[in-house]
């Protein structure tokens, strides 16, 4: 089974997806818990997930990364 899903989406409801997208950024990165090191990785985790999934909605290429 693949772990790929293709639809289509409208411009209106891209730009409605990539507006929730930066909403959830926001979220991440006004999360108000003290820096520790293992919250910084797993901030910079999502925030790396989140720009691949806008870059893809926006068009723009996305590399795979590869994960052991």
């Amino acid at each position: 089974m693949s772990d790929l899903l293709t639809f289509e989406l409208s411009n209106e409801q891209r730009e409605c997806l990539l507006r929730g997208l930066r909403y959830v950024r926001s979220s991440i990165m006004l999360d108000p818990e003290d820096p520790t090191p293992e919250l910084i990785e797993n901030r910079q985790k999502q925030l790396r997930k989140l720009s691949d999934l806008t870059s893809l909605l926006s068009g723009k290429s996305v590399a795979q990364e590869t994960t052991v």
